[in-house]
């Protein structure tokens, strides 16, 4: 498998792997825009944007974007996170043009039909709606909204039903204006593709374009906050969040394995502890996320009202005990974990594909897969425990949903740790 990456004049960058014995493959546009580059009075645009690229172009109805790419029996979809908005396709080998040209297309020549934008406003209202009728869903948007409090990175992705409610063509156009530059957009493409070939249409369809303003983004700050939402349900919903590193500071995978060998699948120490010896719950994890400067390690469950208080208790014990005596087999089989997870998880075209473009998103290059490994790797035992008792001391938030009445405050269980 080889990696080629090329920038064209104007800043646009394309990335391809070639990954012999395929018929298919996996192409898009990630641009480096999302919810964290939205003002305050654009919160959820990047996402309204997302439903709005599937509408109608200049060249091509809704009808016509989704027969074409589903006449070749390929498939289309976007999706919008905090730092990036992503368009992509995944075809057979002789239609990889087509799904760059209808990318392309609804990109570029957006027609933004004022009844198709009250038509998907709707649907997005019909998400919103969804979301908070989801409690494991909506709890992780209160916990980031506790861990970045009046910032861009703690708003929720789908915008509140206010402002969707207000948007207007010229908002969608002007966000497009501001932060749809070519020096910001990846096309990344991973299968059975040419690289040269791909190159040439790339330039033929984005060359043009002309180079933006560098954006200057403003840096988040993880502040201790917690929100409790009472609500008659049949569960507490718990979420629990420390400050973590970003994605270019080593300590990412420091942190990676401490959440895997803490909370990360049936043999942690959570899952053992909480739900296969005491019962507590049926849903335990622990995970850790990451942006360009600063990140999070989540505890979540799923609770009674009658146990939260114990499930919570136990929780920081555990917290606790990590730091005093993580094992070299706890962190062995955490590091086996990650790294089996990211090589069978690049045996798709569409990860290996999203995997370049987030690489070039953050690095400006493609690491091999040796180096990733041999980071992971090179974090010992004491460097988990180490983290373990840095990330106790650091900040933290706590988001709780249900009847949590008589719930924990965050307060309690920074003193729980400290004790």
């Amino acid at each position: 498998m080889t990696v080629q990456l090329h920038t064209l004049p104007n800043g646009f960058r394309i990335v391809t792997e070639h990954m012999p014995g395929l018929e298919s493959a996996s192409i898009g546009i990630w641009i480096d825009a999302g919810g964290r580059h939205e003002r305050l009075e654009q919160n959820g645009i990047a996402h309204f944007l997302e439903h709005m690229a599937f509408k109608g172009t200049k060249r091509r109805t809704a009808l016509q974007i989704a027969e074409e790419i589903e006449d070749v029996g390929g498939y289309i979809n976007a999706y919008t996170s905090r730092e990036l908005t992503a368009f992509y396709a995944r075809v057979l080998r002789a239609d990889v043009p087509l799904a760059l040209d209808v990318i392309a297309d609804i990109l570029l020549n957006p027609v933004f039909d004022p009844a198709e934008i009250e038509n998907e406003r709707g649907v997005i209202l019909q998400e919103i709606g969804q979301a908070l009728d989801t409690p494991d869903d909506v709890i992780f948007d209160w916990l980031q909204e506790s861990a970045y409090p009046e910032q861009a990175l703690g708003r929720t992705i789908l915008g509140p039903s206010e402002r969707v409610s207000s948007f207007v063509r010229p908002d969608l156009s002007d966000f497009v204006a501001e932060h749809y530059g070519p020096e910001r957009m990846i096309l990344s493409a991973a299968g059975v593709v040419d690289h040269d070939a791909i190159v040439r249409t790339a330039e033929a369809l984005f060359g043009h374009l002309a180079p933006q303003p560098a954006y200057i983004q403003t840096d988040a700050r993880f502040q201790s906050g917690e929100r409790h939402e009472v609500k008659t349900l049949e569960q507490v919903h718990f979420a629990l969040g420390f400050e973590g590193p970003g994605y270019r500071d080593d300590a990412i995978y420091t942190a990676q394995i401490f959440s895997t060998a803490f909370g990360g699948g049936m043999s942690s120490r959570l899952f053992q502890e909480i739900r296969e010896r005491r019962g507590l719950c049926y849903t335990i994890y622990a995970q850790t996320g990451a942006y360009a400067e600063t990140g999070m390690t989540t505890i979540y469950a799923g609770t009674s009202a009658e146990e939260i208080g114990e499930l919570a208790a136990i929780t920081m014990d555990e917290l606790k005990r990590s730091a005093d005596d993580m094992s070299p087999a706890e962190v062995a089989r955490a590091r086996a974990q990650m790294k089996a997870g990211l090589l069978m998880g690049l045996e798709s075209p569409s990860s290996r594909a999203e995997r370049l473009a987030r690489m070039v998103s953050i690095w400006g290059r493609v690491p091999d897969l040796e180096e990733t490994i041999s980071r992971i790797d090179a974090v010992t035992t004491g460097d988990v425990r180490d983290f373990a008792v840095q990330m106790m001391q650091g900040g933290a938030a706590l988001a709780l949903y249900g009847p949590v009445e008589n719930a924990p405050r965050l307060g309690d269980l920074r003193e729980r740790l400290a004790a």
